[in-house]
């Protein structure tokens, strides 16, 4: 399975030319660019022993520790200290907190991110990782660790109450500015997919609800017109425009992510 996430995870972007969906087979090492292995900060096991420690991680991720917040921090550790590819360890050992978390029934859905807080604290991030690897201090790690489950939390559940809150403000704003049986349809639609082509939207209106595809372009432009959507392609020729609700992104990203007009 985390062969096929690393597959997936490197099809068209940055690594897709490292083995996407293979363990390394050659020693690799961190360091600042151009370092020999002797001059790294970390070099991770041998590809001759990689699969053995690889084989001992997965059985601990079989077992239930006492906690299992605990044994996620050293699945997580664990996972990026034996470094088993050749790219794309760091974007998929963060995809794994929520697996894990979810596999182990901690979450209803495996829907929890941790990656903001490590990349906003990637320094010592990376000083407790090598704190493992240079001095057995997994209680350092772990702590670090724990502080940003409980810290990340509390981001994500401010976040989920003011997704809340503006979803509440829109269902009013948007039927007062459509004036249109088809609020509801259009405000769920928005949350769902905040980047969309507008004929995903006029196609997905008419086949679920049976909405003329003349009567969604006209709903679009009123709420681009309010400035509840920004333009981030125009349409031309046969390209269908691509719209964003841009207050939506900007919750989930913590930041301005279009700049407005």
């Amino acid at each position: 399975m985390i062969r096929e996430l690393h597959s997936i995870l490197l099809n068209s972007v940055r690594g897709q030319n490292k083995s996407p969906g293979g363990f390394r087979n050659d020693q690799n090492w961190i360091g600042r660019a151009g370092c020999s292995m002797e001059q790294a900060t970390f070099v991770p096991p041998s590809p001759l022993r990689l699969m053995e420690h690889l084989e001992a991680w997965e059985r601990y991720i079989d077992y239930d520790d006492c906690d299992f917040l605990l044994q996620v921090a050293v699945v997580h550790g664990q996972f990026e200290l034996l470094h088993p590819f050749k790219d794309g360890n760091g974007r998929i050992g963060c995809i794994l907190i929520p697996l894990f978390l979810y596999q182990k029934k901690i979450l209803s859905e495996p829907m929890f991110y941790l990656s903001e807080y490590l990349e906003t604290h990637r320094d010592e991030y990376y000083q407790r990782l090598q704190a493992i690897s240079s001095e057995g201090d997994w209680n350092g790690w772990i702590a670090f660790f724990l502080r940003a489950i409980t810290l990340q939390a509390r981001e994500n559940s401010a976040r989920v109450r003011n997704i809340m809150g503006l979803y509440e403000h829109m269902k009013h704003q948007i039927q007062h500015i459509t004036r249109s049986q088809y609020s509801v349809h259009l405000l769920d639609a928005l949350f769902s997919r905040p980047i969309f082509r507008t004929t995903d939207i006029i196609q997905q209106f008419e086949e679920k609800y049976g909405i003329h595809p003349k009567t969604t372009p006209a709903l679009l432009r009123q709420l681009r017109d309010a400035g509840i959507l920004l333009e981030i392609k125009s349409a031309s020729g046969r390209r269908p425009a691509v719209l964003c609700f841009a207050e939506l992104l900007e919750i989930t990203e913590g930041q301005s992510v279009f700049q407005r007009t």
